[in-house]
């Protein structure tokens, strides 16, 4: 089994441009003002815009309403340092990197529409 998110988004261009350059995701096939995949890896989310929700969709969510509320999205990335550190030199906002109680060690992002990203791996002693 493999897990593919799919989020809704208000602005899909602003979306693929911080999935890619914040995240190191790539674009597969062409990317779309209304729907497109990205890779990193195994880890795959695609983008779509809010707008394709109908309007009595469960997830879609009102005006003023935060999108993704209750939901964390875990990236489990071999180097954590490497990647924090690249990732810091990009101007996004992003969490200190700190080494949990349960012995992993991670960092929180918010993506545009503020989906909650925590990125994470194991500790090496």
């Amino acid at each position: 089994m493999k897990l593919r998110l799919e989020l809704f988004v208000t602005d899909v261009q602003a979306s693929i441009e911080f999935y890619r350059r914040v995240l190191n995701f790539q674009v597969i096939g062409q990317a779309s003002a209304d729907y497109t995949m990205l890779t990193n890896g195994e880890a795959a989310i695609s983008v779509n815009k809010r707008e394709a929700l109908g309007h009595d969709h469960p997830l879609r969510a009102t005006d003023g309403e935060r999108l993704g509320l209750g939901v964390e999205i875990v990236l489990n990335v071999a180097d954590i340092e490497g990647f924090y550190e690249t990732i810091r030199t990009r101007g996004h906002p992003v969490s200190e990197l700190v080494l949990q109680p349960w012995g992993l060690r991670d960092f929180r992002i918010i993506d545009p529409d503020g989906y909650y990203i925590r990125v994470t791996s194991r500790h090496r002693a």
